[in-house]
């Protein structure tokens, strides 16, 4: 072989090397061949709880298990965190971010970085109040307006009857956050016929056990008569049952205790009497988001919003789900 023939034929397969690597489309990268593999970003909220610690390695398992490429960010609970995990997500041009916003506003920006860079965005268990609704594909999640509705619904089925007023103190979640802003709502909704409920005393707990008594050792300081605690989650809750039992006082008897969330560890104190009432909110929510990724990426269809199927637990019903409980 000539020399010339060599270095056209050396010529030529750089040629074809360099248009392998080149080849494919844009948006995202998913176009790098019949071999690639569906990479998510996901931006978690942090580990504030049981639930949400449930909530992380349902996505982590099920991401594994359908053979997805998962980026994985913890928010530590700062929306700064969060809005700086998706603009790496863009960078690295994932095919679809997914994340849990920790409060509802404050998201047009970064969510319109997303869409310019052609990549869909998926919103997992917590909502934004953003009015461009283009700038996310789909909302999966619980309904936490109905939650609270739940929460209060039984609170007057319980005092129905009972004469004279019932002192209610409410831990709330994080102020600004979904959960925080809609079970708060939705129990106000469902009491506010009811004159006798009066609540005199509410606060965010942040979602945390150690929040929770804080804030609850407070409300037993200022509050001469506390009928009812409302936590917005069950850590907030087991941490208010500590400060009631170092008061001296029977969590479940001297004081009712409606939480939300149907955590193992509610599970387990609900079976002593401790919590009285417990409203659902599946953290599990894995392998609709791997399946919901999978359909985005596909181009197909899919509904804006998604909700989780939940029920709600009395402590008869806890006992027996106990031993079977997965979060």
């Amino acid at each position: 072989m000539s020399k010339r023939a060599a270095a056209a034929l050396v010529a030529g397969a750089m040629v074809a090397v360099l248009t392998a690597c080149g080849s494919g489309g844009g948006g995202g990268s998913a176009g790098k061949g019949s071999g690639h593999k569906l990479v998510v970003g996901f931006s978690q909220v942090g580990a504030e709880s049981g639930w949400r610690t449930a909530n992380t390695k349902s996505i982590q398992e099920s991401a594994k298990k359908a053979g997805v490429e998962l980026k994985f960010s913890d928010a530590q609970q700062k929306q700064e965190n969060q809005i700086k995990a998706i603009r790496s997500f863009i960078q690295q041009k994932v095919d679809v971010i997914a994340f849990s916003p920790v409060v509802e506003s404050g998201w047009d920006t970064v969510l319109k970085e997303a869409k310019d860079a052609h990549i869909p965005v998926i919103l997992t268990d917590r909502a934004v109040d953003s009015k461009d609704e283009s700038l996310y594909v789909s909302f999966l999640g619980s309904d936490f307006v109905e939650e609270g509705k739940k929460a209060g619904d039984w609170l007057v089925k319980e005092y129905q009857g009972k004469p004279g007023d019932v002192n209610v103190v409410q831990l709330e979640g994080t102020t600004g956050s979904a959960p925080a802003n809609d079970r708060k709502s939705g129990f106000a909704d469902a009491v506010k016929g009811e004159p006798k409920f009066k609540v005199v005393a509410s606060q965010t707990g942040d979602f945390t056990r150690a929040k929770g008594k804080e804030v609850m050792q407070a409300f037993l300081k200022s509050q001469p008569k506390i009928d009812v605690l409302y936590a917005h989650n069950d850590d907030m809750a087991l941490g208010a049952i500590q400060a009631i039992e170092e008061a001296g006082k029977k969590p479940g008897t001297d004081i009712r205790i409606v939480s939300v969330d149907g955590v193992k560890d509610a599970f387990t104190a609900m079976s002593q009497g401790k919590i009285n009432y417990d409203v659902e909110c599946n953290p599990l929510l894995g392998d609709q988001l791997m399946d919901l990724v999978k359909k985005v990426k596909a181009g197909e269809s899919v509904p804006r919003r998604i909700k989780t199927e939940e029920g709600a637990f009395t402590p008869e019903q806890a006992t027996a789900a106990l031993p079977n409980r997965q979060y």
